[in-house]
């Protein structure tokens, strides 16, 4: 696999897709990116990153937000862009990579290394993850996720005409629930590995 791959990894909370994202970097050996990359875009920009990550994959509001001659007012938008640019910047670069939301699906479509993923799972399942890691009841597990997928969803259309998690805008889409996150990982690897050999043999 010495072509360039870019794995892009959209999740429903609770999914344990993020942590997916980040075994599958260690498992290929590659880079992985989520709101990590913010920390580099503050110090280039000299601002405060907690200033940059309450703006991170959110939906401009569109009461307040005025865009004049291509340019947005939106901070939200502004993130967005700025995010996408950075992810072109080292697609362009040649470097292989994992990333985790942010469009990248759509942003960096015509990259041939691009495989866009899609990690689901069953409510039951992601509400006892939430639980444990939020350390709070199922109903409140249950509207934490709610609200999540909904912001998740809301950022995403907005920015892509493919709409999120509908199968037919990405390569594969697994629920984790059935395999667990290890095993998961495991088809995940293998269908990359695949992947990249046929495009190898195109």
């Amino acid at each position: 696999m010495s072509k360039q791959m870019i794995i892009s990894i959209s999740r429903e909370y609770g999914s344990g897709g993020h942590e997916i994202a980040k075994m599958l970097s260690e498992r290929l050996g590659i880079s992985f990116y989520d709101r990590n990359m913010l920390d580099d875009i503050a110090k280039y920009m000299d601002v405060d990153v907690d200033n940059l990550h309450k703006y991170d994959e959110k939906r401009k509001k569109p009461i307040i937000s005025r865009t004049v001659r291509g340019h947005s007012n939106s901070p939200e938008e502004i993130i967005a862009e700025i995010q996408f640019n950075y992810l072109k910047k080292k697609a362009e670069s040649g470097e292989s990579f994992v990333v985790v939301g942010r469009c990248a699906e759509h942003v960096l479509s015509d990259y041939p290394g691009m495989i866009p993923i899609f990690i689901l799972g069953d409510e039951a399942e992601k509400s006892k993850r939430v639980q444990m890691v939020r350390n709070v009841t199922a109903s409140e597990a249950i509207s934490i996720m709610n609200r999540h997928d909904k912001t998740r969803k809301a950022y995403h259309n907005s920015h892509c005409p493919n709409k999120w998690g509908d199968s037919r805008s990405y390569e594969i889409s697994i629920n984790s629930s059935k395999l667990g996150l290890e095993h998961t990982v495991d088809l995940l690897a293998d269908f990359i590995k695949i992947r990249m050999d046929s495009t190898d043999n195109n």
